[in-house]
């Protein structure tokens, strides 16, 4: 049996990248543990045919990353106005 098939492997996973996320506030790992969650969350309801098929969970890992960024992004990510534009430099007279 391989981990992939394991749902509580993919739910450390997810706890794993959301640690590292804490860690190095990159606004990227978030995005990939909802992903990895979304996926262990799957495998532990029963969704048919996705244990048996390591391609199908990678596929959907991906897509529940991908979107789960696509939120995150505009929520967690540089807002209008936060860019601070200079105008003068210090070093010119």
């Amino acid at each position: 049996m391989s981990y992939f098939s394991i749902w509580w492997a993919w739910i450390i996973g997810a706890l794993l990248l959301a640690i590292l996320e804490v860690v190095a506030p990159a606004q990227i790992f978030l995005g990939f543990a909802i992903g990895a969650a979304g996926v262990g969350l799957s495998l532990a309801v029963g969704i048919p045919g996705l244990a048996g098929s390591v391609p199908t969970m990678l596929v959907l890992f991906a897509v529940l990353s991908l979107i789960a960024w696509l939120v995150l992004r505009p929520l967690m990510g540089i807002r209008k106005g936060q860019v601070k534009h200079i105008q003068h430099d210090i070093n010119e007279n």
